[in-house]
Order: structure tokens, then sequence, then C-alpha cells
């Protein structure tokens, strides 16, 4: 005879979900599941020459996320080729983007971003 498993064990094996919400208004901006994850780039020599800091031995822990197209970006559904991001809620600015593509901190280049500042958002899990 087989157990069926109860409704505390399903829950168990799931890592939580982490839900990105707008730091002024608290309105949800972008999950984990729409974030578009990069490698990491080799820091400051994947910058141009005038770009570089003095910093030159570990790459910066990114300070932003890069999430994929979402409905709320209106400047997006709008036609435009890169813009800023503002919260639907609040019209804070939150990010930008680029069809064409944007360099991150860490020195990867994501193509097409849709960059989201880590600083403008709280990171729950729930």
């Amino acid at each position: 005879m087989e157990v069926a498993p109860s409704n505390t064990d399903l829950g168990s094996d799931r890592k939580p979900q982490v839900i990105y919400r707008c730091k002024k208004c608290r309105r949800i901006v972008a999950s984990e599941e729409h974030v578009v994850p990069h490698k990491r780039g080799e820091g400051q020599k994947c910058f141009r020459w005038k770009k570089r800091s003095d910093e030159l031995e570990h790459p910066p822990e990114c300070s932003s996320i890069f999430v994929e197209p979402m409905k709320w970006m209106q400047v997006v559904e709008e036609g435009c080729i890169e813009d800023k991001l503002q919260c639907i809620g609040c019209k804070a600015r939150l990010g930008s983007f680029n069809w064409a593509g944007m360099q991150c901190n860490c020195g990867a280049w994501i193509n097409p971003a849709f960059q989201l500042h880590k600083s403008r958002l709280d990171e729950c899990r729930s």
C-alpha cells in the first residue's frame, strides 16, 4: 500500500519564489521566472578605457537584473527602441531598456536589454 504525500510534504522541495517589487509603491514588477540570467563578464577590462575605474581585481556584483519584456512596460508597447522604464503604479524610474542591448556593470552584454536597477526594487521571497 502506497501512502500519498501530504500537502506539507509537497512544498518542502521547492525553493522560495523571488518576487521583485517597486520600492516606492510595492507593486509587483517581476518575478524570478521573468529574469534573464547572464554569464558574468570579465569586469573592468570589458569596458572602454575611459569608463574603467581603478579597481581591476574582482568584477562587481551585478547592480541590476535583466528581465523579459512585460505588459506593464508601456513604452515598449509603444514601439520605442530605447527608453526609461517606469513603474506603472507610481511612475518611479525602475530602469531602462534598449532593443540593441546594454552592458551590465559586471561587463557582460545583454541583447535585447530590459534592465531593472536592484536599488529601486525590493526582493521578496514567498
